[in-house]
């Protein structure tokens, strides 16, 4: 017989099976079939993750009728209070990692046992928890994977049952990396011909390279090491494997974030075998559709092409002023099948990585860039879903079809927004009435459904890099937002939410794109801070997409719009990948699958071999071993999409550390973008980098944060900063390994609202503390 789990105070046994229960001394009795008191029911969810739906906690704890709608209750008030987000179809405590997690094992605790961190996780969020490694022993060996120090792990998470140590215990489900001994670092010249490696990171060791081992490396070289000898005395030992070139170059800067998140950048030999043995799709189960002409629109330097779209009007009297639109999408599934070397990389990668010099793909170049690329006046095999939307812009029914097609036309977003705007070359003129301006009618119409569902509208201008030749920064820009940009978003969406509804009607299980609402306790947050612009925000958890635009709409033109949107983007969710359907907050959709863009995501591609599996069109479809690690799959390419999104953001921001690290002493106009208990956060929008002014940078006051407000205010002065607010600061310090920007405040604090002001008085509110600031002297009688 198992037993069942002890308190953290090792007292109280917990409810199991029905029927158990227990009464210690010191707390209030649990009974059977009667809902228990609150801090045993949050304890039971912190320690029981598996078990924290509403279906299993009324089982463990035995309760029927009327006493499963009192649990309902007071669940929902543990929600509203911010005690417990929800998850899927259960209740988890704010901040808890989910039950599978991608780990790296980073060190070993004092009894040797390996200790693991989240791969990913956000800035905001404080310290990222650590997970205590349970390794398999005795008979469990062969049934388990074996980690190292090093290594990067999918685990399955646990809450600790014993207190003082980690919060959390893993079990190993699979490796993802094994740690290797190679790595990356700055060549420095040394005497004698030898060197030395700087570490790319702050938590690297510097090591020495004997004067034969430098591969022709010059001081300034990033290069790639292959660490020889690990000594107890002395420097460890390494010797140059490659130089990637100088560190002042963008391509070392790309290589740097590629080497720190651990992206996967060199297909194996097998997967380029495999992928240069493929050929050309036969018409097997396809239709021929080679003489519908669909056309591809992209941006300008795009080398792959995995989308192309057709409109015109539907002629059915049932339907009119109707369209129809089809879309068309790379048949990725007929060339990676379940279990291939193709297949086995393309998950280990999870999407396709994109920095400002070059692309690391999912997919090896003779798949994306070739077979399924969409190229034009080329046969190529796709997917695609054909769509009728009423004039109203409703979505009257689609069908999915598997086809040769043959692109008639690869425009750019500018080429074909030039031809509708009066404009047309050699390429757009002949085609402008046959297939631009259908497809402009038909987006027309697609916008009156757009409207009426009302996505959250979030005006947040997109920074681009242009590069020198050398692959320096030439300059920053904000790219302007097309109509065509939005005519094949809206499409891509519709097509989207097809492929989810029809899956879901054939019962077929799948990976959505699920984006969560804004938790109860982010939500007080803007609450709090629109209060202070005399705003409101409703409350209660049926919060939608148009409250926030509602918001947004007010402040459009208003000096303090940037800050609302800013404040209105830190309250969503993140969005992520799932087989269990919450719907999309944001797009607010209640279907929703990634089927579009199978080249450079592994989600895209496990929703076509459903729609292939489940529709009988051939090879390719999904395998019964897929469906059954669905929710590991999602875990993994969550996290994956992570890693690259955060491995994008750091190479900017080394890119824009290298090109600001000459301006030293200049100064900026910046923006306040974030307000923390150490200091603020500035953007320079001329460049889109952010740099940090730590507080004691800010003067001689004793400033105090409000959460509330996003302010520091002096106590003294009753002047400060708010978010959003505009100013001027001199560049201390920059940075470019680390991406990191440190400026001093030119500008004087202005004056704070009297809600700010009346709060240093009342000494501490909700979402603001007192306490003194790091790097500052606390006001006489303080200390």
């Amino acid at each position: 017989m198992s037993k069942e789990p002890r308190s953290r105070a090792g007292q109280t046994k917990r409810p199991g099976r029905a029927g158990r229960e227990a009464t210690p001394a010191d707390e209030t009795p649990i009974i059977h079939g009667a809902i228990p008191p609150r801090d045993v029911l949050l304890r039971f969810i912190a320690d029981h993750p598996e078990q924290a739906s509403k279906r299993e906690i009324s089982k463990a704890f035995g309760l029927k009728g009327e006493t499963r709608v009192e649990l309902k209750a007071l669940l929902k008030s543990f929600e509203e209070d911010g005690l417990l987000e929800k998850r899927r179809k259960s209740l988890v405590r704010p901040g808890a990692l989910p039950p599978v997690t991608v780990l790296d094992i980073t060190t070993r605790d004092v009894d040797g046992e390996l200790i693991g961190r989240p791969a990913e996780w956000l800035d905001d969020a404080g310290v990222a928890p650590a997970v205590l490694i349970r390794q398999s022993s005795g008979a469990r060996k062969d049934k388990a994977p074996v980690a190292g120090l090093g290594d990067r792990v999918l685990a399955k998470i646990f809450p600790a049952k014993e207190r003082g140590g980690p919060a959390y215990t893993g079990r190993v489900i699979k490796v993802l990396d094994k740690k290797k001994n190679s790595g990356m670092g700055v060549f420095r010249t040394m005497p004698g011909g030898a060197g030395r490696i700087m570490p790319i990171d702050r938590r690297g060791d510097e090591m020495d390279v004997e004067a034969q081992f430098t591969a022709g490396a010059k001081d300034g070289d990033l290069v790639e090491i292959d660490v020889v000898r690990m000594g107890r005395y002395g420097l460890p030992r390494a010797q140059v494997k490659s130089v990637v070139g100088s560190v002042a170059s963008e391509k070392a800067i790309s290589m740097i974030a590629i080497y720190a998140h651990g992206i996967p950048h060199i297909f194996p030999d097998a997967v380029i075998r495999e992928a240069e043995a493929a050929g050309s799709a036969t018409m097997a189960h396809r239709e021929d559709w080679r003489s519908l002409p669909l056309i591809t629109i992209d941006p300008a330097d795009a080398k792959d092409h995995d989308d192309a779209v057709y409109a015109e009007p539907d002629t059915s009297p049932d339907n009119p002023g109707g369209v129809i639109v089809t879309v068309a999408i790379a048949d990725v599934s007929y060339y990676v099948r379940p279990k291939s070397a193709l297949d086995r990389e393309a998950q280990k990668r999870g999407n396709s990585v994109y920095f400002p010099d070059r692309v690391v793909p999912m997919l090896p170049e003779r798949i994306s860039n070739d077979l399924c690329s969409l190229k034009e006046g080329v046969d190529r095999p796709a997917l695609a879903v054909r769509m009728v939307f009423s004039h109203e812009g409703r979505k009257a029914s689609h069908t999915f079809h598997r086809i040769m097609m043959k692109s008639a036309a690869k425009l750019s977003y500018q080429q074909a927004q030039a031809a509708i705007d009066g404009a047309p070359d050699d390429k757009t003129g002949p085609i402008l009435e046959t297939i631009l301006k259908p497809l402009w009618q038909a987006y027309k119409i697609m916008t009156v459904g757009r409207n009426r569902r009302q996505p959250l509208e979030l005006d947040m201008p997109e920074r681009k890099i242009l590069l020198k030749t050398d692959g320096t920064v030439d300059r920053v820009f904000v790219p302007p937002r097309l109509d065509a940009h939005k005519l094949i978003e809206e499409m891509m969406i519709q097509a989207n939410v097809s492929a989810a509804e029809t899956l879901e009607k054939k019962k077929q299980a799948l990976i959505y794109r699920v984006h969560d609402a804004p938790s109860l306790a982010k939500q007080e947050v803007l609450r709090e801070f629109l209060q202070t612009l005399d705003i409101s925000l409703v409350k209660g958890g049926n919060m939608r997409s148009n409250h926030f635009n509602g918001i947004l709409a007010k402040v459009a033109d208003q000096p303090f719009q940037e800050m609302v949107n800013q404040m209105v983007l830190r309250s969503q969710s993140q969005a992520i990948y799932s087989p269990e359907n919450i719907g999309h907050f944001g797009l607010n959709l209640m279907k929703y699958a990634h089927f579009t863009s199978p080249i450079r995501r592994y989600a895209d591609l496990i929703v076509h071999r459903a729609l292939v599996g489940s529709l009988g069109l051939g090879e390719g479809g999904i395998t019964p071993d897929e469906e059954a690690v669905l929710d590991d799959i999602a875990a993994e390419i969550s996290t994956f999409e992570r890693r690259a999104m955060a491995a994008e953001r750091d190479t900017v921001d080394r890119l824009i550390a290298h090109h600001l690290a000459e301006r030293v002493g200049e100064e900026f106009d910046g923006r306040v973008s974030g307000v923390t208990k150490a200091g603020l956060f500035v953007t320079l929008p001329e460049y889109g980098a952010d740099g940090f002014v730590p507080i004691s940078m800010l003067g001689r006051d004793y400033y105090i944060y409000d959460e509330a407000h996003q302010a520091l205010s002096g106590e003294k002065t009753g002047l400060g900063y708010r978010l959003g607010d505009t100013v001027r600061v001199k560049l201390a310090e920059a940075v470019p390994l680390a991406g990191a920007l440190r400026f001093d405040m030119i500008s004087e604090g202005r004056k704070m609202p009297t809600a700010v002001r009346s709060f240093h008085k009342s000494g501490r509110r909700k979402g603001g503390e007192t306490r003194r600031q790091p790097g500052t002297r606390p006001p006489r009688g303080r200390r």
